[in-house]
């Protein structure tokens, strides 16, 4: 399912690269700027295939704010792609909206956004998951957001996924049909295209990520992704998975939290703590030796079992065989694993984790699975998320987004999936960079999925990918943000410097939320922590330990990668 297919700007990789780590990879050049010569106009200046421009406005500088920072002035543009009629009578574009700034830095910024897409979300580039200390408009970006090819109407219970182009927009065909244009609007309003260009997003945004280097290699010079749920129609189905498993200890069947509730997430949070947290040599609430972690802690062991009636300082011995293949990974009927892990960490109690885990599988991933990607899909009008999700078998499940048929010739698991993800020969040989972060504390992409990921780009490249590509697991943080983590940090700054100087970000310095903070407060920050407490974000494999003779334990400065 995996294969090369025939699509458009679809490109299969030629290998690993070099079978080791040759450093002698090609040094891309800086880019340089250029001024904006004119906004307005731009709407009747510009032309491009199956292309409509239906505003270019000038945006004052101070207009917008990001991390309380003003946006310098810029010109706003919003159009739309291939304006068709699909099915049942139904109208399909590709919206989008671009930010060009009157002093451009030469850089293009591909915004990919989250979820199931289907709003132009304002494209700002977002320098990690959310809430970052800048973004790539304010760095003089030009950047580009898109609705993936449906509107917000057309999302209601995953509706778009009827329609079989939609479902090619949404999973690669979009951003492949995006690029281009972009480019030459961009060469338009400033006499030259962009020198650099780069992707990134966090969540479906890291899928579109992965998507987009296995599939266009050759037009990005940097990848930027987050919490990269690669395998979105998997990881859906483990999620649903997962909420079966919770239904069937819930003590309220209308409530499938109560299978697994804040009292006792809490409970299990402080015994992997009590286990873990000074493994990397703090006992600072945060677990940065994960993989240690994972041998260390035993669930059955070290959380008590309830000898009476449960009241959140224990798990009952069914609840501990139920929540067991959650953590190990979700299995079908035969007991064959079909999506990752997931660690143990010190965010497992936090809120997201209850929005995740017994809400979104009820309404957001049974429409995926059942709508979006299902062969043939379900009808949306009729469509009962929570009753699918909880009578549907796995097996069907699996069954329906890895099936074709005569409407649907590319099955889910081949246009939502990046193209051999692990083998980017093409990206690496012609020195472009990649860079990905995970919150290990992530309830519905696993960071385990991400690490076999790498493992698997470490392997194609004779054991060591650091020379092209580096991913970083972020202790304690949920999905994209938040959770007991320090979740704010810049890592496209760190990756324009690896691509365009050489600059290797052997770590990239990460701060927590707290009060007074511009881009807003983490709200799940531990009150005993520093509001600025910094951690050093480490390359895998290697981990943030504490230095000898260092005591102070809210300071970057006192850890050390290894």
């Amino acid at each position: 399912m995996l294969a090369c297919v025939a699509a458009l700007l679809s490109a299969c990789d030629d290998g690993g690269g070099d079978n080791g780590n040759n450093d002698d990879l090609p040094q891309l050049s800086p880019a340089t700027g250029a001024t904006l010569s004119s906004c307005t106009d731009l709407a009747s200046k510009f032309s491009f295939s199956n292309t409509t421009l239906s505003s270019a406005e000038v945006v004052a500088a101070g207009t917008r704010k990001v991390a309380g920072m003003p946006v310098d002035a810029h010109c706003l543009v919003k159009g739309e792609m291939n304006r068709r009629t699909g099915a049942a009578g139904q109208s399909y574009a590709i919206g989008f909206e671009m930010r060009l700034p009157n002093a451009w830095n030469g850089r293009f910024f591909y915004q990919a956004n989250g979820g199931t897409d289907g709003s132009v979300i304002t494209a700002i580039g977002e320098v990690n998951g959310g809430s970052g200390p800048t973004s790539a408009l304010q760095m003089g970006f030009a950047v580009l957001s898109s609705d993936a090819g449906h509107n917000s109407a057309q999302n209601r219970n995953g509706a778009f996924g009827v329609d079989f182009q939609a479902r090619l927009d949404y999973g690669y065909q979009a951003a492949a049909t995006l690029t281009p244009m972009a480019k030459a609007l961009i060469a338009t309003a400033y006499g030259k295209g962009p020198d650099r260009s780069y992707f990134g997003g966090c969540s479906n945004g890291g899928r579109h990520t992965f998507v987009a280097m296995t599939r266009m290699p050759e037009q990005y010079d940097g990848y930027l992704a987050g919490a990269p749920g690669y395998r979105l129609p998997l990881a859906a189905i483990a999620n649903i998975f997962g909420a079966k498993q919770y239904a069937s200890v819930a003590t309220n069947p209308a409530d499938i939290s109560t299978g697994f509730t804040s009292a006792e997430r809490a409970t299990v949070t402080a015994a992997v703590v009590a286990r873990c947290d000074a493994l990397d040599g703090a006992s600072d609430g945060l677990i940065q030796d994960t993989t240690a972690c994972q041998a260390t802690f035993d669930l059955n062991r070290d959380v008590p079992t309830c000898s009476g009636e449960r009241d959140g300082s224990c798990l009952s011995a069914a609840q501990k065989i139920a929540l067991a293949p959650i953590f190990s990974g979700a299995v079908d009927s035969k007991g064959t694993r079909f999506y990752s892990s997931f660690p143990f960490d010190s965010g497992l109690a936090q809120g997201g984790t209850a929005f995740w885990e017994f809400l979104a599988p009820l309404a957001l991933d049974s429409g995926g699975v059942g709508v979006i990607w299902g062969v043939p899909p379900a009808d949306p009008v009729t469509f009962n998320g929570p009753a699918f999700a909880l009578s549907t078998s796995i097996d069907d499940m699996l069954a329906s987004v890895a099936a074709t048929n005569a409407t649907y010739t590319e099955s889910a698991l081949s246009f939502m999936l990046p193209v051999e993800p692990t083998q980017l020969g093409r990206v690496k040989n012609r020195g472009a960079k990649i860079m990905v972060y995970h919150g290990v504390s992530d309830p519905i992409f696993s960071s385990d999925d991400t690490t076999s990921w790498y493992e698997g780009v470490r392997a194609a490249n004779g054991g060591d990918a650091s020379n092209f590509a580096r991913f970083y697991r972020v202790p304690g943080m949920g999905h994209c943000s938040g959770g007991p983590s320090t979740d704010q940090f810049d890592m496209l700054t760190a990756l324009v410097n690896w691509v365009e100087k050489g600059q290797v970000p052997d770590t990239v310095i990460a701060t927590a939320r707290g009060a007074g903070n511009a881009a807003g407060v983490n709200p799940e920050l531990p009150s005993g922590w520093s509001a600025t407490r910094s951690r050093p974000l480490c390359p895998y494999p290697q981990v943030a330990r504490l230095k000898t003779g260092a005591t102070d334990l809210e300071s970057a400065d006192s850890f050390a990668c290894q």
